[in-house]
């Protein structure tokens, strides 16, 4: 082969190439561009889906805590009740307790005496 027929063909080898990267490097930038949006799209519903779910975990544990809670003033509605009932009839025995109460005080508490109509005399110048 003759040097310029290698020349010549190097120089058309070298301007189809140029000419394949005008033509391909817009398609690619394209192409690029779209996959690009692709990711971020997916990456925007993968954190969407996250943020979901991790609302569903704080509206559960919400209730199930609401609801520990509904429980929990049961107990305690049921105690009081119980309590309640067991002390009705028992006057003498509250009495009891009151005084013995009292006597193991550190002689520190104020007492409030009721009166006839129920409410206690009020001594608010006996601590000046």
């Amino acid at each position: 082969m003759k040097l310029s027929t290698i020349i010549g063909l190097s120089v058309g080898g070298g301007v189809a190439l140029i000419f394949a990267l005008m033509l391909g490097l817009p398609v690619y930038s394209v192409w690029q561009q779209e996959k690009s949006g692709q990711a971020r799209l997916a990456e925007a519903e993968s954190s969407r889906r996250i943020a979901v779910r991790e609302a569903e975990a704080k509206r559960d544990s919400s209730k199930a805590l609401a609801e520990a809670e509904v429980e929990r003033a049961k107990g305690v509605a049921e105690a009081n009740r119980i309590i309640g009932d067991s002390l009705k009839g028992h006057d003498d025995y509250l009495r009891y307790l009151w005084i013995t109460g009292l006597e193991s005080g550190s002689g520190r508490e104020t007492v409030y005496v009721p009166t006839e109509a129920g409410l206690p005399i009020l001594e608010a110048t006996r601590l000046k």
